[in-house]
């Protein structure tokens, strides 16, 4: 990031200081890296495991008809599916129980996934041509956000929270230097409904050797509109949906929540930095501490809209490394496939097949219900 990426900083707040950490190698040879107070202790810890060598193939192919790049991984057919909770593989390793973790204990921890959908070894050569296709390089790490099995990110502590944002901005930058990526994306799955094969509290992170379709659309809106009035589209439905208030959630100095106007989802919310800003590197100290309390609550609350815990995609969109950068708006999209207690919301033929939706709930009703929640 250079220094004309963030809009100046009228509070004069500058960045956290950056968190501890420390790498080593797992067996196969993939980085593992440590996070926080304990990073140096717990890096010291070998992998013992006897594992062969891994065996991926990805390759990118291109829709000529929607212009899309689509990830074509079919090693990861044979990925771990929901093993026994004494089977994690993202617990601390114990004495007879041997994982991805090689140190009895944790704070914040990121590895290479060993079933990625990305990596820098893909091989191949690209194939030009209507139907081009190229190697699959990039890069795909699994972010263990606690050693506790049970936990999830809506238990943890503020500390927690911010040493999870402090790894993600750190992995931001470290993936975004990297020559063959064009965007990073810090995510997580919550719940087997959504597809999550491990119960473990933890999220992923995708470097992307293109731009996303949906980026890449935003970027695409966000030009004509600064084409046609001069203004950024982003700031402008910021300050649309702050002035129209009856979709807000959640509003703080730094940060502001809300159900968007055109929500797709039964229980979508969108979370903004007031200061546009291009991605997570970008943030001030006080913009990342405040992020972590209302980003703890909205989630405390999507626990308690249903009967159980809802299952959710949370992630964060941030600017490509090179296309776009200066107009496009870091946020958080954060959202619920469940509906109502025991009905989910399916993507049924006119969502998968013609990518029209309709949503089953007013954003307005979705953001009442929300506002009148407690975090617990």
């Amino acid at each position: 990031m250079t220094a004309e990426d963030a809009a100046p900083r009228p509070d004069g707040g500058g960045a956290a200081a950056a968190p501890k950490k420390a790498s080593t190698t797992l067996a196969d040879g993939r980085e593992l890296i440590y996070f926080g107070d304990s990073a140096d202790w717990a890096a010291g810890y070998p992998d013992l495991r006897d594992l062969g060598a891994i065996h991926a193939s990805s390759q990118v192919r291109y829709d000529p008809l929607l212009g899309e790049w689509v990830i074509i991984a079919s090693h990861r057919q044979d990925r771990t599916f929901l093993p026994p909770p004494d089977h994690c593989p993202l617990d601390p390793s114990a004495p007879g129980r041997l994982t991805e973790i090689p140190a009895p204990s944790y704070e914040v921890a990121v590895f290479e996934n060993r079933f990625p959908s990305l990596f820098t070894g893909a091989g191949g050569a690209d194939q030009p041509g209507l139907l081009a296709t190229r190697p699959g390089h990039g890069r795909c790490e699994v972010v263990c956000f606690s050693p506790d099995h049970a936990a999830s990110f809506a238990s943890l502590t503020h500390e927690q929270a911010a040493l999870v944002l402090a790894a993600w901005i750190d992995r931001t930058v470290a993936l975004a230097a990297r020559p063959e990526v064009e965007q990073v994306f810090c995510f997580e799955n919550r719940g087997q409904e959504i597809g999550v094969t491990l119960s473990h509290p933890h999220g992923q992170i995708y470097a992307y050797p293109f731009v996303t379709p949906r980026t890449a659309r935003m970027l695409a809106m966000a030009g004509q509109y600064q084409r046609d009035t001069g203004r950024n589209l982003f700031d402008d439905v910021l300050a649309a949906e702050l002035a129209d208030g009856s979709r807000a959630v959640i509003s703080g100095e730094h940060w502001a929540a809300f159900v968007p106007h055109a929500a797709r989802w039964p229980y979508e919310v969108h979370l903004y930095p007031r200061r546009r800003v291009p991605d997570l590197p970008a943030l001030t100290a006080a913009e990342q501490s405040e992020f972590c309390d209302i980003y703890l609550d909205l989630l405390r609350r999507f626990d308690r809209l249903f009967d159980t815990p809802a299952p959710y995609i949370s992630g964060w969109h941030q600017a490509p490394v090179r296309a776009g950068r200066p107009g496009f708006a870091l946020h958080l999209e954060l959202f619920t496939i469940r509906r109502a207690p025991g009905k989910l919301k399916y993507l049924a033929g006119s969502e998968s097949g013609m990518g029209a939706f309709a949503n089953d709930i007013r954003p307005e009703t979705a953001a009442a219900t929300l506002r009148e929640l407690e975090a617990g």
